[in-house]
């Protein structure tokens, strides 16, 4: 038998999730000159690319750029793209171990944290997420509903998807209809009565999780004003000495556009942003017709752990604030995997540098392999998903080079791409996906727009024939 990594006998391997962290391990993979790697990889979605095409804000197109490296490792002929597949349903594990001799998952952080208070469940208090997939055409989203009758949203985070979801909600139907949103939302937000979003973190502007360009952005809104209040955009004296501690420029910068935002007069424009600080919901009220009426805050204050780091705690100091509609964005974590290892205090698959461990602190399950916020949680932007790629790749590598991976019975591309199509008709190829993008870019084109997204499977299978 040949050794694994020739020609005769390539290593074959399973990628499921079509991401950033999926394409760049697939990148890794196929470029290495001494093994001969053929990568397929799967993904619920019919279209590739994750959150680069259902994530990232409409009104950032620039950042969706990095597709291009993506179609660039597509257009490898060792590679292959099948879309509308789901792991779980129609592949399993077993069916990998016969035809792969390692899976790599790339599946990401697919849920929201809840906040843990009383009235989260009321109608009109969503997760963030659900309304970027539906702002975005996720396919399995498109279905939801939101409230934009009310004139205040709330926004429990100051991350970026929080900082992106105050943003679109402010846009204007002018500047929003130059881009690839969703037309149904579209059409949903030009008829919104939303005149003010209010932004809760829970500790002070020195914390704040989302970066400068997103903060800067806000400052810059067509017809909204942002506003910060001064009080609250003062530091405190430990967060003080952290900032002059650290000595990190874009930290500091960070709170001087944030004092500087602070200290401006509001121009008055149709819409406010208030970013409110050292804030925690405690309860969600209800209107008396089961819906959202309002938020009960409290006022926290910073103190130092053991450890060093600054956490947040109650007052006695409290406060309702009115609003119509409450969106979470308070973190994400991933979902367990059928048959694989799940941590479910970190939400992540228990790994050690990509290594899938049997348990935390256990041996590592050869074959297995985990790649960005499903391994690492969710954390950094879109760039730090190829060095994390690359780390996890080294070992698969190396794996490969010592035999550690699974001893598939049939381990021919045909065999597995039999075996998909059989249990899965309607997957797509990265060729369909090519037909869907030049459609979407030339309805786009038509309209001054990037593209006009298909939001159905139905209807991305229609266009196909």
């Amino acid at each position: 038998m040949p050794p694994i990594g020739t020609i005769a006998a390539p290593l074959r391997v399973a990628i499921v999730g079509a991401g950033p962290a999926g394409f760049y391990a697939a990148g890794a993979l196929l470029k290495q000159d001494d093994v001969v790697v053929e990568v397929d990889l799967l993904d619920e979605l019919p279209t590739p690319y994750g959150l680069v095409r259902s994530g990232v804000a409409p009104d950032h197109e620039k950042i969706k750029n990095v597709t291009r490296v993506f179609d660039k490792v597509a257009a490898n002929p060792r590679f292959r793209f099948f879309g509308n597949v789901r792991f779980g349903e129609h592949v399993s594990l077993d069916d990998f171990r016969r035809h792969y001799h390692q899976v790599l998952f790339t599946t990401g952080a697919q849920t929201d944290r809840s906040l843990g208070i009383p009235g989260e469940d009321l109608e009109g208090s969503h997760s963030s997420t659900e309304f970027v997939w539906w702002y975005n055409a996720h396919p399995d989203f498109r279905e939801r509903t939101f409230d934009l009758s009310c004139e205040r949203v709330v926004v429990v985070g100051v991350g970026n998807v929080a900082v992106d979801v105050a943003r679109i909600l402010c846009r204007t139907p002018e500047e929003l209809a130059t881009t690839d949103i969703a037309d149904y939302a579209l059409e949903a937000l030009r008829e919104s009565k939303i005149r003010e979003v209010v932004m809760l973190g829970r500790r002070g502007p020195a914390q704040a999780a989302f970066t400068n360009p997103e903060v800067k952005e806000l400052g810059e809104m067509e017809d909204a004003d942002f506003i910060v209040r001064p009080d609250e955009a003062k530091l405190d004296a430990l967060s003080q000495e952290d900032v002059e501690a650290a000595s990190d420029r874009l930290l500091t910068k960070k709170v001087e556009l944030l004092q500087d935002v602070a200290g401006r007069t509001p121009e008055g424009k149709s819409k406010r942003i208030v970013l409110r600080f050292l804030v925690s919901p405690t309860e969600i009220l209800d209107d008396e017709t089961g819906h959202v009426g309002a938020v009960r805050l409290v006022r926290n204050e910073l103190y130092r752990t053991e450890d060093g780091r600054l956490r947040s705690r109650a007052t006695e100091e409290t406060e309702e604030l009115s609003c119509g509609l409450v969106f979470r964005s308070v973190g994400y974590r991933g979902v367990p995997l059928p048959d694989v290892p799940f941590r479910e205090d970190w939400g992540i698959v228990p790994n050690e540098e990509g290594r899938v461990l049997q348990e935390p602190d256990g041996d590592p399950v050869p074959g297995l392999y985990v790649s960005g916020w499903i391994k690492r949680g969710p954390s950094g932007v879109i760039g730090t998903n190829k060095p994390d790629a690359q780390e996890t790749v080294g070992h698969m590598l190396e794996d490969a080079e010592n035999d550690r991976h699974f001893q598939p019975e049939h381990p021919s591309g045909e065999a597995a791409e039999s075996l998909i199509r059989e249990r899965q008709p309607q997957c797509f190829s990265y060729a369909d996906w090519l037909r869907i993008n030049d459609l979407e870019s030339t309805a786009g084109e038509k309209q001054g727009r990037p593209r006009v997204k298909l939001t159905r499977i139905e209807d991305m299978l229609g266009v196909l024939g």
